[in-house]
């Protein structure tokens, strides 16, 4: 099954982007017209952020969302057979941060958000600069697409850390350089270990494993911001944060990234993913509204 879907998925690799695109079409038309995923998800999601939108400037936000989804999808297929020419051609963004601090002899905390298109982010990094680039990714249940999941990452160079066992993952490098990327924004399990803050006008909760692991290692920490210039074209910026975590209160890592990711979001709402359940945790004292 494994080498039929890596086949499969190779297939539609290979086709052009105009036409990846000409397929992002038909599956905007079928994921939100047709099979509705996770709709009323969306649109809870974005009153409750926008309350100051009506109805019908909801539902246009919504509809430039889904189709910035199946966009993703493809995009992401193409990675497969995608060049690095190509990508350079289709994402820009300035490494010097980055240069800056592998030459100084330090290692790189990435904090993003799951903002469009943040897999075609993390491989132009990691083509780019001569860190060991190091992703945490949480393992699929299902094997087979895990271990094509896996390929996809792999067959670039990045070295890839299951998010449930981060901390012994990590252990191998501590005494290294290395670059690791983080998607900042993620649900936490655990909500009653989580930092809360306000965030799109609700107490939100988030981990704190990202900003425990930039200050355990002193590791500075550079947030990503990426926005959407026109179909297929990206443009990211890089932001030296913090360059001696361990100097800073507990918190103020994650806040600050917190007011960073919204104001981005704010900015340009439709690339950020709002299919997530990410308010299904209830904050446990006076929410804002």
């Amino acid at each position: 099954m494994y080498y039929f879907l890596l086949a499969f998925t190779y297939c539609i690799s290979i086709l052009p982007l105009w036409l990846l695109y000409r397929i992002s079409d038909v599956l905007y038309l079928i994921v939100y017209y047709i099979v509705g995923y996770r709709k009323k998800v969306v649109l809870d999601n974005l009153r409750q952020a926008f309350p100051e939108k009506n109805e019908k400037e909801i539902t246009t936000l919504a509809k430039k969302y889904y189709l910035n989804l199946t966009d993703m999808m493809v995009e992401t297929l193409k990675l497969l057979t995608m060049s690095t020419k190509q990508l350079q051609r289709r994402f820009v963004c300035d490494l010097t941060v980055l240069h800056d601090l592998y030459a100084r002899g330090k290692s790189c905390q990435m904090h993003l958000g799951h903002n469009f298109n943040w897999e075609w982010a993390n491989l132009f990094c990691m083509q780019g600069v001569a860190f060991p680039f190091l992703v945490v990714y949480m393992p699929l249940t299902n094997k087979t697409g895990d271990r094509l999941f896996r390929h996809f990452r792999e067959r670039a160079g990045s070295v890839l850390l299951p998010a449930n066992d981060i901390k012994n993952s990590m252990q191998p490098w501590l005494d290294k350089q290395y670059l690791i990327a983080l998607v900042a924004d993620q649900n936490p399990g655990n909500p009653r270990r989580s930092y809360w803050y306000p965030f799109l006008n609700r107490m939100t909760a988030f981990y704190k494993g990202p900003e425990m692991t930039a200050k355990r290692n002193d590791v500075p920490v550079v947030f990503v911001d990426i926005r959407k210039k026109k179909r297929g074209y990206y443009h990211a910026t890089l932001q030296l944060a913090f360059e001696h975590p361990q100097q800073e209160a507990d918190g103020a890592i994650t806040e600050a990234f917190v007011r960073y990711l919204e104001k981005n979001i704010r900015e340009q709402p439709e690339v950020w993913v709002w299919s997530h359940r990410r308010w299904k945790h209830k904050y446990p004292g006076t929410d804002i509204n």
